[in-house]
């Protein structure tokens, strides 16, 4: 059944390929953005042009319109889901949160984790404030919701190691780079084309309201085999260097904060939920192919090849640090 899908954002990482998908699922798609796109929307979309943080911008923009979804993929804080709660609440018959799961309390009693397992009070500020907003939905009532929770997702633009880019220029160069703790926690990393395969059959889906779904890859991976396919794609054998979590956190507080209630921990996800109403759910792509990806898109345009001159720093000096314990 063709629906009517607003999508608030659209050419991010995720976003980008639901709206692939989504188009041809044959969804009459609107994207409302503020006229800026890091990645083209394929053909057929109509664009509204707003400030998505300036609610009168938006409720003018989407005058006398109504959809059967709304997709907001930039609502990260309380604010942003009370402004949507205003605009969108009695005009749409599915609201569709984007959480994540960096909601879950970390490290886990028991893995698999699923949608139930126990959200945490976590330091990392951005997951805190995605659990204030999946409790405010629930609390306030007036939005019939689907939460959905990505878990580590990318395309190919974006390597999955802090730093991006840097971390590959340096295995290039043949110089180490920094995995947290002994390299063997256990990561999902999840294409965005199969993270969308999960996503869009959820729109419109009457039983997927008032639930949470999480949507990951069944891959796992260590760190130290992540770095290595990135290695291997880059045609060269990588330099490890391991440095404990709380280590590298009280050298980077940011950085420290994503390990220490996210990353430094295994982390496994069970996506029976989804598949029970999405039964071809069926994540096809490795990240040793994603990896390929990856290396390919950074070598086809010199451009793209930045370092980040303060992760290269704290790198040098983490793998000094190492080498003196």
């Amino acid at each position: 059944m063709a629906l009517r899908v607003l999508f608030i954002g659209g050419s991010g990482v995720i976003s980008s390929a639901c709206a692939d998908v989504a188009v041809r699922a044959g969804h009459d798609l609107t994207v409302l953005n503020r006229g800026v796109t890091s990645r083209p929307l394929p053909a057929g979309v109509t664009t509204l042009r707003a400030d998505h943080r300036d609610p009168a911008a938006v409720r003018a923009a989407l005058r006398g319109r109504e959809y059967d979804v709304v997709v907001d993929w930039i609502a990260f804080t309380p604010q942003h889901v009370r402004a949507d709660i205003a605009l969108f609440a009695g005009r749409t018959g599915q609201y569709v949160f984007i959480s994540t799961t960096s909601v879950y309390r970390l490290p886990a009693a028991r893995l698999p984790l699923t949608e139930s397992s126990p959200l945490g009070t976590p330091g990392w500020q951005y997951a805190r404030d995605k659990i204030a907003c999946e409790e405010l939905l629930a609390a306030d009532g007036s939005l019939p919701v689907t939460i959905v929770r990505p878990g580590h997702t990318y395309d190919r633009t974006l390597v999955p190691l802090v730093g991006g880019w840097t971390a590959l220029a340096r295995l290039r160069e043949g110089r180490p780079v920094v995995v947290h703790g002994d390299g063997l926690s256990l990561w999902t990393l999840t294409h965005h084309t199969d993270f969308a395969a999960g996503f869009v059959p959820l729109l419109g889906h009457p039983a997927a309201l008032g639930r949470a779904f999480q949507i990951v890859s069944d891959e796992l991976l260590t760190w130290d085999a992540i770095v290595g396919h990135l290695a291997e794609a880059a045609g060269v054998r990588p330099r490890i260097v391991h440095v404990p979590s709380d280590v590298i956190a009280a050298a980077d507080p940011e950085w420290g904060a994503l390990l220490l209630d996210n990353q430094a921990h295994s982390a496994s996800y069970d996506t029976a939920a989804l598949r029970s109403l999405v039964p071809a759910f069926r994540p096809d792509v490795p990240f040793s192919r994603g990896a390929r990806e990856i290396v390919a898109w950074f070598d086809a345009d010199p451009g793209r090849r930045r370092v980040d001159p303060h992760v290269d720093a704290l790198t040098d000096l983490l793998v000094a640090g190492a080498s003196r314990r």
